[in-house]
């Protein structure tokens, strides 16, 4: 038994006690048995979901993550088999090497494989792409009234769109089957180019998107005025040649969780500036390894405790293409006026690929994340303001980085949510879905 898992923004701050799971025959009745003790669960990965949809509303989950063997895998068209419990690092180390990558990753590969169906991640391809549930083939779900089943586009159709995306809440994941993607070499060819306001990103975008498999930009998240919205613009593709090696990188932790945060107003700005003119020319071209490019956190494991005990929230909004522009500078002046912000701020447009899940969070558009130092005041003051931007825009949350949203802001950006609540599993219920739906 494991005490005291918690989200990766440690916030909220409540403590769930693990019943790990060490066979897949044995979920089953693990997880049955944790339900009827506790009258509800909820399955528990590596942790990585930011607010409390990873958090059980009795404290006691059932984990997930020893549950990480390959059940199969065919190296002639990329069809990979494994328990969702598997991280994507663990996928990446045995894939790249025979010249196949995850079609779609997020931004840390320490995510689980049922932690990605679950929120149904996206990452820098989205404008390709689509979302990772889009390349879900096929999933076992376990639930408490009935026996195993699987799930697939064209078997139990109802399930497997409910659960992609579905916070974890139609049942628990035993495994998954996706579709890798083809490489022919493990590096990334990628191009710099820094650009000088909100407008410039735009244009950006707008021209280099369509002719690029990944597209992001970090912004100066204090930048004001005219600078508004200044960063770096990064596009990148799978290179043609460098041979198929995994990564060969150092790892540095965080030993000790500080009394209060690292990430303050001084630092932050003194990091934006040196981030922002490290780059001296406007373009710049590269080959990089793939983990410098995708993950460049989780070089620094357990990066989330600089900011201290109180943890911190991320912030995570899709705004709808037409409104795009204009609302994402309300929320950059917000933010610039605040005076507190994120030492990665991540800005990307999201494409128009139509995800399987019933609550996935893309949409065609923008999307911007920034974490955010827990100070409860100051947090509420931003957060509010940044609300009702993103609402009135038609923008939306995402909930896997959530811990703030209102009730009635989910349910007005996710009108397809009593869908998911009728197939929802009466003995799994997360505090994320208590707060957004039940009260």
């Amino acid at each position: 038994m494991s005490r005291g898992l918690k989200s990766w923004g440690r916030y909220p701050d409540f403590p769930q006690t693990g019943h790990p799971v060490q066979w897949r025959d044995s979920l089953q009745s693990v997880w049955r048995d944790v339900a009827d003790t506790n009258r509800t669960t909820l399955a528990y990965g590596n942790g990585r979901s930011y607010g409390d949809s990873c958090l059980a509303v009795t404290g006691q989950v059932v984990q997930t993550r020893p549950l990480n063997r390959f059940m199969s895998v065919d190296w002639e068209t990329g069809v990979l088999r494994a328990e969702a419990g598997t991280t994507l690092d663990e996928i990446l180390q045995i894939a790249v090497p025979r010249g196949w990558m995850l079609p779609v990753t997020p931004g840390t590969k320490y995510a689980t494989l049922g932690g990605a169906v679950a929120n149904d991640v996206h990452g820098k391809n989205h404008h390709v792409r689509g979302t990772f549930g889009r390349h879900v083939r096929r999933f076992l779900l376990l639930r408490s009234e009935r026996e195993p089943f699987e799930c697939s586009p064209d078997e139990h159709a109802e399930f497997f769109a409910a659960t992609i995306g579905g916070l974890g809440l139609t049942g628990v994941i035993a495994w998954v089957e996706i579709q890798l993607m083809p490489i022919r070499s493990s590096r990334i060819s990628v191009t710099s180019i820094r650009f000088g306001n909100l407008d410039e990103f735009f244009a950006l975008s707008e021209e280099l998107d369509s002719r690029h498999e990944y597209s992001v930009a970090w912004i100066d998240c204090l930048s004001r005025g005219a600078a508004l919205g200044r960063g770096i613009f990064l596009v990148g593709d799978h290179a043609t040649r460098g041979g198929l090696q995994l990564p060969v990188r150092k790892k540095r932790s965080v030993p000790i969780t500080p009394p209060i945060s690292l990430i303050n107003p001084l630092t932050l700005r003194a990091f934006n500036t040196l981030y922002y003119n490290r780059q001296q020319e406007k373009t710049v071209h590269s080959d990089v390894d793939y983990d410098s490019y995708f993950y460049p956190l989780d070089s620094l494991l357990e990066w989330n405790r600089i900011y201290g005990k109180r943890g911190f929230q991320q912030y995570q909004c899709v705004l709808p293409q037409a409104r795009s522009r204009d609302a994402m500078q309300a929320i950059l002046e917000a933010i610039g006026r605040s005076g507190t912000g994120s030492f990665l701020a991540v800005l990307k447009r999201c494409g128009a690929a139509v995800s399987p899940g019933l609550l996935s969070f893309p949409m065609e558009g923008a999307s911007l994340a920034l974490d955010f130092p827990q100070h409860d005041a100051s947090n509420r003051r931003l957060f509010e303001q940044l609300d009702v931007i993103v609402r009135e825009a038609g923008g939306r949350i995402y909930p896997a980085k959530d811990a703030h949203m209102s009730a009635q802001d989910f349910q007005l950006a996710y009108p397809t949510w009593p869908q998911l609540e009728a197939l929802r599993d009466p003995a799994l219920m997360s505090r994320f879905w208590q707060r957004t739906t039940q009260l």
